[in-house]
């Protein structure tokens, strides 16, 4: 059975040695859901669970050994298949901190309580990341605004998970 919490977390980019590594590339900077879970999901032929039995970064990688895949050529076989593990092997967080993807889909409001859009996805640009909000409602055939937040104290206020409501200091004409 299929859990319905996976988070697709990142891909595998290929073997890692002859002994059946992978190598994969995850999509956060931060790979300590990949490195915690002991159970993975890959789809690469279908969507099935495998045990991770060592996972470790390496470089902006992560490197893991799979049950099942004994060598090589199996590890080659994986190239392209993305990975997902159960949100609920997420490691627990401190108050202050937030998983990407449980800010996509928040409300964005400025301190004025002007509604800006929802967040639709986030980017790193390598000093902080970044909220792409886009404003639901546009006039027939236009595309819908969107701004860049940076998420930083500076401009974001707070964020109520459980009113899922982001509040910034961030004019409408920004």
């Amino acid at each position: 059975m299929i859990p319905d919490d996976l988070v697709l977390v990142g891909h595998v980019t290929g073997a890692y040695g002859i002994k059946g590594w992978v190598r994969i590339r995850p999509y956060s900077a931060d790979a300590d859901a990949m490195l915690h879970a002991k159970t993975w999901w890959l789809d690469k032929p279908v969507l099935r669970d495998v045990d991770a039995m060592q996972a470790k970064v390496h470089g902006e990688d992560v490197v893991a050994q799979l049950m099942g895949v004994a060598d090589r050529d199996a590890a080659e076989a994986l190239k392209g298949a993305t990975v997902k593990i159960r949100r609920s092997h997420f490691p627990v967080l401190d108050d202050d901190e937030f998983y990407w993807i449980d800010l996509i889909g928040l409300t964005v409001e400025n301190l004025q309580g002007e509604a800006l859009g929802t967040v639709a996805d986030l980017m790193d640009n390598g000093a902080h990341p970044i909220l792409r909000v886009v404003q639901q409602e546009a006039a027939a055939g236009d595309k819908p605004k969107e701004s860049l937040i940076p998420f930083v104290d500076a401009f974001v206020k707070t964020v109520d998970q459980q009113a899922r409501k982001i509040t910034v200091d961030w004019g409408l004409d920004y």
